[in-house]
């Protein structure tokens, strides 16, 4: 069984649809957009994978989450002055992609009553997501950093295996780590004492993970709703 988050589209994604001006592929390996660039539209990912992150000035990659079929991005831009992008959206897998332009959006938020609420509260529940996300990277350390991703991960990624969840996901321990806030080296030695305690094993690049209540009582889970425990 695979966890669906986003089996329908939502209100609000069904109304953006209607005002969007244009779609556009884009390939693996290229930005959407990248911090700074002036921000005037507002995107929806009809199809692949966008991942969001932000670069610190000595060039520490933090990755914040994975958009993918339905999700928004660039939203950060909606009602301010002179907006610019302030993170990076990277395509990690060909991605077809609606784009809304900012001021026909504001403007029909303006008009539209029940598009305004329903947006915001997408941008509600998208806040709670990257607080409580920032809560595990501050409070829990390196080790319950990596093991609050992998959590989060099988919630948006999780396939069930008679041994174990697969995390449906290809990921170098240098992705991996970005998710974290941390090195790759301490990425690779955290997952080599998990696989040496058989909590998990990773086959074809992709990570399975073995005994999921290890890592929850590792960091004291507090079994959250998959809605907000996820990655995307």
């Amino acid at each position: 069984m695979t966890y669906q988050l986003k089996a329908t589209q939502s209100v609000e994604i069904k109304e953006m649809l209607t005002l969007t001006d244009r779609r556009f592929k884009m390939a693996k390996g290229t930005f959407l957009y990248q911090e700074g660039m002036t921000a005037n539209e507002v995107y929806i990912i009809l199809s692949g994978k966008i991942q969001i992150s932000k670069i610190s000035a000595d060039g520490r990659e933090l990755s914040l989450r994975i958009c993918s079929t339905n999700d928004i991005c660039g939203e950060l831009s909606i009602f301010t002055h002179s907006p610019k992008y302030m993170l990076n959206a990277l395509v990690i897998d060909d991605a077809e992609i609606a784009a809304v332009k900012k001021d026909t959006l504001e403007k029909e938020m303006l008009r539209n009553g029940s598009l305004a609420f329903e947006f915001m509260k997408w941008i509600s529940d998208h806040s709670r997501k990257t607080q409580t996300k920032f809560r595990d990277l501050v409070l829990n350390g390196k080790k319950g950093a990596l093991y609050s991703t992998l959590i989060r991960m099988t919630n948006s990624y999780g396939v069930h295996l008679s041994d174990g969840i697969l995390i449906d996901l290809p990921l170098t321990n240098q992705e991996l780590a970005n998710f974290c806030g941390t090195s790759r080296e301490s990425t690779n030695r955290i997952l080599n004492e998990l696989k040496r305690e058989n909590i998990i094993s990773v086959t074809k690049g992709k990570i399975i993970i073995h005994d999921l209540q290890f890592l929850k009582d590792e960091i004291g889970c507090e079994d959250c709703p998959i809605i907000y425990c996820n990655i995307e």
